[in-house]
C-alpha cells in the first residue's frame, strides 16, 4: 500500500466514524487522497484499458454524464482504498444486522466476501470513476448488482468544488415507513470520502430498531467538470 494511503486509512478516527453511522446512516472521511493521487485517478479516465465498460447515463435515463466501472486487476489505488476501509466497515455491518434481528455475515476481510460474491456469480469489479460536465447531474438510485451486496459504499471526490466545477452536491434521501422523505445535501473536499448505505439502515424506534431505505445522487452541475471515485465493495453479475 502506498506509503501516504497507508498512513491516512491508519489515522482514521473510526470510533468516531461508527458513531456518526449509527446516529445520521453516513459519515465524512478525512482526506485520504492527495492533490497528486487525484489527479492521477483523472487522467486515468483516458485510458480505455484500465475499464471494463463505459455506461452514458442519458441512454438509460439515470441521468446526464458518464461513467467506467473499472476492470480487474484494479489500479493500486482503489485495491487499496477497498481493503483498507472494508474491515472497519464490516464491522458496522454486522452491527446493524444485529440491531435488526438478523444474524452477523460479513468476513473481516475483503477476499472472503468477494468470494461469497463469486459463488453467487457475482464476479465483475464494480469500483468506478464518474465524470459530469455542466447541465451534468444523477438521479436518485441503489448500486445492488445482484443478491449479494454489502451495506456501505464510499465515494470520493477528485476535484475542488469552487474551483474545478460549480454545483454538484452529493445527494442522499432517506425514507423512512409512514413519513416524508428526509434529504441531505452534502459537499465533498478534493481527496475527500464519504461512507453511506446502499440500500437501507436501522433506526431507533419507539418498538426497537426499523429500516429506512436511502437512495443517492448528484445535483446538477452547473459549471466545469466534475469526478468522482466510488469504491463499491461488492462485485456484480
Amino acid at each position: 500500500m502506498p506509503d501516504r494511503l497507508a498512513t491516512n486509512l491508519a489515522a482514521c478516527d473510526w470510533d468516531t466514524l461508527q458513531q456518526r453511522l449509527d446516529e445520521q446512516g453516513f459519515a465524512k472521511l478525512p482526506r485520504l487522497l492527495d492533490p497528486e493521487q487525484c489527479d492521477e485517478l483523472i487522467r486515468g479516465y483516458e485510458e480505455p484499458a484500465l475499464f471494463r465498460t463505459t455506461i452514458d447515463m442519458a441512454r438509460y435515463r439515470f441521468g446526464v454524464g458518464e461513467y467506467r466501472y473499472y476492470q480487474a486487476p484494479l489500479p493500486g489505488i482503489l485495491q487499496n482504498l477497498r481493503e483498507g476501509l472494508y474491515p472497519e466497515l464490516a464491522k458496522s455491518a454486522n452491527r446493524w444486522r444485529a440491531q435488526l434481528g438478523l444474524e452477523a455475515v460479513y468476513p473481516a476481510e475483503l477476499p472472503a466476501f468477494l468470494e461469497h460474491c463469486h459463488q453467487q456469480g457475482q464476479t465483475r469489479p464494480t469500483p468506478l470513476i464518474l465524470k459530469y460536465e455542466a447541465g451534468g447531474y444523477n438521479c436518485l438510485h441503489q448500486d445492488l448488482y445482484g443478491e449479494v451486496y454489502f451495506p456501505f459504499q464510499v465515494v470520493f471526490a477528485l476535484n475542488q468544488k469552487g474551483a474545478d466545477y460549480s454545483g454538484g452536491e452529493f445527494l442522499l434521501v432517506e425514507q423512512r415507513p409512514r413519513m416524508q422523505s428526509r434529504g441531505h445535501v452534502i459537499t465533498l473536499e478534493q481527496g475527500e470520502g464519504l461512507i453511506f448505505p446502499t440500500n437501507h439502515r436501522p433506526i431507533q424506534g419507539a418498538r426497537g430498531f426499523y429500516r429506512a431505505t436511502l437512495r443517492h445522487g448528484v445535483s446538477t452541475v452547473t459549471s466545469g467538470r466534475r469526478y468522482s471515485l466510488g469504491i463499491i465493495f461488492h462485485d456484480a453479475k
